[in-house]
């Protein structure tokens, strides 16, 4: 099983769950998350005065998967959200040892 979390551009969320949705995917976990990589944020200006944005808002999402499923969900994360301009975002991919359902106590593959 993996874990995949994506920081992606928050106008491409309802592209990417309808994109993940195609695929047969349900379940995500989204969290409006702010920071900065590459692209390190932009200037504005308030009240006349100028200022350093340099948190811009971001979302994280969260998959726990089957091996089996990994390369398609991160193919249609990729394409979802590309833009093809700095902050695009990132997927990470990480082990998950396990994973329980609460409800009803199945573990593993199972419980996804």
């Amino acid at each position: 099983m993996k874990l995949i979390a994506a920081v992606i551009r928050p106008n491409k969320i309802e592209e990417l769950k309808a994109a993940l949705s195609d695929i047969g995917i349900q379940g995500l976990t989204v969290t409006e998350v702010r920071g900065h990589g590459r692209q390190k944020g932009h200037k504005e200006i308030f009240r006349g005065k100028e200022y350093a944005v340099d948190l811009l808002p971001k979302v994280r999402i969260e998959l726990a998967l089957p091996d089996s499923k990994v390369d398609s969900v991160v193919s249609a994360i990729e394409k979802a959200s590309r833009t093809g301009e700095v902050g695009d975002g990132k997927i990470f991919i990480m082990n998950l040892e396990d994973c329980i359902r609460i409800r009803t106590g199945e573990r593993g593959d199972e419980a996804l």
